[in-house]
């Protein structure tokens, strides 16, 4: 059984939303105490990590999610930007798919700057600050 292009569009549109996610993930794991620390708010940080123990564990494992959450990403680019991908000739599913297309864009978009961020913050930061200091 054969799914429609708008189908294809949709199951991608999920993968968009998964990389939102796991790159959210690492920002709040892993650049979220570093900016709450050079803002002077420490103590903030200390109770998010006392208080959210879960917030341990992903700092503990923060290269893989790194590298996990980076492979979902480039996947999910990989399927909005391959080559032969191409919407249907109908005039009202081509729009559909142009829209699914746009929105699939922006969220790969926004989900690479915040994976980008994150990983900034976590292994950039610091031999940078240490490089100019």
């Amino acid at each position: 059984m054969h799914s429609s292009p708008l189908d294809q569009q949709a199951r991608q549109g999920k993968w968009g939303w998964l990389v939102l996610l796991t790159s959210s993930t690492t920002l709040i794991c892993c650049a979220l105490p570093i900016v709450l620390v050079s803002i002077g708010a420490g103590a903030l940080s200390a109770a998010l990590f006392a208080n959210l123990p879960f917030l341990v564990v992903m700092a503990k494992y923060k290269l893989w999610m790194f590298l996990a959450s980076g492979s979902i990403l480039m996947f999910s680019a990989w399927l909005l930007y391959r080559p032969g991908r191409s919407c249907p000739s109908d005039v009202i599913l081509a729009a559909e798919c142009q829209n699914v297309v746009s929105w699939n864009r922006k969220v790969v978009l926004a989900s690479s700057l915040i994976w980008l961020i994150g990983f900034s913050a976590s292994y950039l930061a610091l031999p940078l600050y240490n490089w100019l200091g």
